[in-house]
Parts: structure tokens; C-alpha cells; sequence
């Protein structure tokens, strides 16, 4: 963020404007390196870009669970993905975390924020349309509203946002078609995916009362966490499925896709909007990806779409929203101090800047 301009003198008219003194030169030695820190995309190009990315994620998980078997797609994805982010982390010259203890709570956040739900929304997928996990990954939010009531005590609910947990649930029950005693829907692999965005609020509110002040950046944390969950997979994979004896093209291709931009790139492009314009407005990607989802699943895919899937989606999206909104501070609140360098968000959860992976 940049410093705040002080206010300047308005010369008269007549009068040349004095000349401006010689900048010191460690204050132009900082502005050129701000200048060169600057992202080059505009922050909404890279929002886009992003929305885009994570939206197509759950067509690229459907297309490599025909080639592969789900934990194989999820370790794919997270091998390639850890690939990029130890990459960036190794041109940044970050260093990896030094404490035992913090090596001990990026074991469980990498489970519960990458290798659990990431496992689940593949399996999900061999039964369940892409259109359908995408809309499930969107009640992230309102899972986090309720487990943020029973964890955290300074995130009170207000009347909004329990109104947007009961309009979000609603939705839920529109999309699954509740009325029709959920006929024709696979309820094993809903499920799955249901509670694969139900992990990352957990993994939210673990990360926070766990991982905060520990003196790594966030960068060197998420590099480290998901080098972890690769792990993890690692030791799982070869205990429930056989060697792939072929390498399907496409398949192969949506896997790669699907870790280098969708785990890798896509975090970067995740913290440099955090960073940017806050993780209040970073986090509103979280609602365009069940539209793009949904777009590319039927677009591409061919998959069919009833009238109650649209209709709950938007009803959830609405719901979401809701159970996000804050009152507004009055002008005379004092500002909360901003979080130390390489701490996690001190937002309440469901804002956090680990925004829900798909």
C-alpha cells in the first residue's frame, strides 16, 4: 500500500511553482524499487485470470479422473503445483521455516487444506457432474460462518449474516433438489464434495490459531504445506490404486493444468491480490467460479443442467454473500494494526487469504 500523500499549498496563479528539492537518494533508491515490485497486469486482469483458472479446475479434474485414478489425479496436481511454488520461492530466495513446531502444524493444515479435499472433489467427480462440485465448493463460505461461531469468540454473527447461512443452506437444498426426495442425485459423491469445502474452513481457523507470528512469509508457508500434502500422497497413492500402464494425452494434460496453474500459479496470483487490494476483495473470486464452472462443464463437457441447479447456485452465491458482511466502522474507530509480515490473515474465517482451492 502505498503512503498517504500529504496536502500541498495551492500557489497562486501568477506564480511559477517552486522547484522541487533533489530526492535523497535512499528515498528514490525505495520508490524504484517499489516501482519495480509493481505487478505488471492490472490487479482486475489478474483477478480474471484467476476466476478463470479455478473455474476450470473442476473440468480438469473430470477430464484427468478418466485417464487416472482420483488420488493419482491429486497427487499429480500437487506435485506439479509444489513444483511452481518451490520454484517462486527459490527466485525469491525465501527460506523454509526453521521451527520443528511449525513443520508439525503445516502437516495438518496440508492435510486438511490440500490433500483431503483436493482427494475428495476427484473422487466426487466419477460420479457427480463438474457443474455440481463447482456449485458445492461455493458453500465454503457458509460452512465457515458456522464453524467460526463455535471457534472463534470474537467473530460474533450478526442478524445478516445468520439470514445468509439460512438463505445459503436453502440454496443448497434447491440445487439437490430436495423436493423431489433427491432423486436421480448421487448422494456419495454430493457428499464428498460438500464436505471437501467443509475442510477448508476448518484448515482456515486451524491456520489462524496456529500458524500466525511464526517469521516466514506466506509464501515460504504454502510452499512448505503443500510440499507436505505431496508427501502425504505419496505414501497414500501406491496403498490404494496400481501403476498407470499408459499415459492418456488429455488426461495427463488436465493434470499438469490442473497443478501448475490451478495449485501453483493460482496461489501466487491469490497472495499478490491479497496483498493488493485486500483480502475482502480478493475473496470475492469465490463467486464467480461456480459460474465458470458450470459454463465449461456444459459448454465443454456436454453436461446436462435442470432449472433447480442455476436457480440454487445464484440463491447460494446470494446466501454466501450475506454471511460475509460486515457493519461498518464508524470514522472515529481506531484502525486494528496490520499483521506482522508473513503472518497468516487476522480476518475472521472464511476471509482468509487462503481463499478455498477448487
Amino acid at each position: 500500500m502505498s503512503a498517504p500523500c500529504e496536502p500541498r499549498a495551492t500557489a497562486p496563479a501568477s506564480a511559477p511553482p517552486p522547484p522541487a528539492p533533489p530526492a535523497p537518494p535512499v528515498a528514490s533508491a525505495t520508490a524504484s524499487a517499489t516501482a519495480a515490485r509493481r505487478p505488471a497486469l492490472d490487479w482486475r486482469i489478474r483477478f480474471a485470470g484467476l476466476s478463470l483458472i479455478w473455474g476450470f479446475s473442476f473440468l480438469l479434474i473430470k477430464v484427468g479422473t478418466e485417464g487416472y485414478a482420483p488420488f493419482q489425479v491429486t497427487f499429480g496436481r500437487l506435485l506439479a503445483g509444489a513444483a511452481v511454488l518451490v520454484a517462486a520461492m527459490v527466485m525469491r530466495r525465501e527460506r523454509l521455516p526453521r521451527s520443528a513446531r511449525t513443520w508439525g502444524h503445516l502437516t495438518v493444515a496440508a492435510l486438511l487444506l490440500n490433500a483431503l479435499p483436493f482427494s475428495l472433489f476427484s473422487y466426487a467427480e466419477l460420479t457427480i457432474p463438474s457443474t455440481l462440485a463447482g456449485i458445492c465448493n461455493a458453500t465454503s463460505p457458509l460452512w465457515g460462518m458456522v464453524l467460526s461461531v463455535v471457534a472463534l469468540s470474537e467473530d460474533r454473527p450478526t442478524r445478516r449474516r445468520v439470514a445468509g447461512l439460512g438463505v445459503g443452506f436453502l440454496g443448497v437444498l434447491t440445487v439437490l433438489g430436495a423436493w423431489q426426495g433427491f432423486s436421480g442425485l448421487d448422494l456419495p459423491g454430493t457428499g464428498m464434495a460438500l464436505l471437501a469445502s467443509f475442510c477448508y474452513p476448518v484448515g482456515w481457523i486451524y491456520v489462524r490459531r496456529t500458524l500466525a507470528g511464526t517469521g516466514s512469509s506466506t509464501l515460504a508457508l504454502t510452499g512448505s504445506q503443500l510440499c507436505l500434502a505431496t508427501a502425504q500422497l505419496a505414501l497414500v497413492t501406491p496403498l490404494f490404486t496400481s501403476a498407470p500402464t499408459s499415459l492418456p494425452l488429455l488426461p495427463t494434460l488436465s493434470v499438469l493444468a490442473l497443478g501448475a496453474l490451478g495449485t501453483g500459479l493460482a496461489v501466487l496470483l491469490q497472495y499478490g491480490l491479497v496483498q493488493e487490494v485486500g483480502p475482502t476483495t480478493a475473496q470475492m473470486v469465490t463467486y464467480f467460479i461456480p459460474v465458470i464452472a458450470t459454463a465449461a462443464g456444459i459448454a465443454l463437457l456436454g453436461e446436462q443442467l435442470s432449472w433447480n441447479t442455476p436457480v440454487g447456485a445464484l440463491v447460494v452465491l446470494v446466501g454466501a454473500a450475506l454471511t460475509q458482511s460486515r457493519p461498518r466502522r464508524s470514522a472515529a474507530a481506531t484502525p486494528a494494526p496490520p499483521p506482522a509480515p508473513g503472518s497468516p490473515s487476522i480476518e475472521p474465517a472464511g476471509r482468509d487469504p487462503r481463499l478455498p482451492q477448487p
